[in-house]
């Protein structure tokens, strides 16, 4: 798989977003995975639109081939941009990024798209005992664009790949209705598998696990260290709305009154149940169909 690098024509891009453009930031993911990275996105610029797209319809993406995501995707970000009119799509998951940023940039050429990469770099050159683990799906994890990563930053460090989808199912499904005990538990096991086989350091390869880092820190105490990508790709969206006016903090600091609300858009044809409200209402965020 190519190396997910900067497109040429991105710089050309750049020039287009300016501080008086107020078309939405659109974030992506088969699921609610994409909440946690708008979420923190928001509380930096709280004067960006913001648009959250659940393809609840195709979820899980994890379990699907390349193609099949490719063509999936593709026609959700489609629905997506017709609808929204984005100025930046941020893809906030592992899986469609590792499968089809490749396509989408090549499809939507005069879109800014970024994607969400794996924190494999922090967690090589945090890792003493030279030993991660990397929790994520089952696509993500046999892409050959993880192993690319520990090569390239790590290449004496050992990655030990787990695919946890019954963990994104808990997340999708569960997280909202359960306590902090249940959530607890949920990740335990996971924890003390990569604990067990030598890991020191572990990477969050699943937008969807951002839910339970607070749970994977503690349930790792000092043994083990947590990383993800939400910060990484918050400052990457960030870099391409402001690269030529001001920083986030002049440009979006402000009163609650000022700020913009988060959207979250769910596909599919089922009635948004009782879940659904819950979860809007412990984000603060709006809630519709697409």
């Amino acid at each position: 798989m190519p190396r997910m690098r900067q497109e040429p024509q991105e710089k050309r891009l750049i020039k287009c977003l300016n501080k008086m453009d107020k078309r939405p930031v659109l974030f992506l993911d088969s699921g609610i995975g994409s909440l946690p990275y708008a979420v923190f996105f928001h509380s930096r610029n709280p004067k960006e639109r913001l648009i959250c797209a659940a393809d609840r319809l195709n979820f899980p993406y994890g379990t699907k081939s390349k193609e099949a995501l490719i063509k999936l995707v593709l026609s959700f970000t489609k629905k997506l941009i017709n609808q929204y009119n984005p100025k930046i799509l941020a893809v906030a998951c592992n899986t469609a990024t590792v499968s089809t940023l490749q396509a989408l940039r090549e499809e939507y050429s005069e879109l800014p798209i970024v994607g969400t990469v794996p924190a494999i770099k922090p967690a090589v050159l945090a890792s003493r005992k030279r030993c991660i683990g990397v929790l994520g799906t089952q696509r993500t994890i046999e892409d050959p664009y993880i192993a690319e990563l520990a090569g390239k930053f790590g290449p004496d460090c050992k990655i030990i790949g787990e695919a946890a989808p019954k963990l994104v199912d808990f997340i999708e499904y569960r997280w909202i209705k359960a306590d902090k005990e249940e959530r607890l538990e949920a990740v335990k096991p996971w924890v003390s598998g990569i604990l067990n086989k030598g890991a020191d350091a572990l990477v969050l390869a699943c937008t969807h696990f951002l839910f339970l880092k607070d749970e994977f820190v503690k349930a790792g105490g000092d043994k083990l260290l947590v990383f993800d990508s939400v910060e990484g790709i918050s400052r990457r969206v960030e870099s391409l709305i402001h690269s030529t006016n001001s920083s986030p903090d002049d440009e979006n600091s402000g009163s609650r009154e000022q700020k913009e609300q988060i959207y979250l858009v769910v596909s599919g044809n089922n009635i948004l149940d009782e879940n659904w409200k819950n979860l809007a209402a412990h984000f603060d965020i709006s809630l519709e169909k697409i």
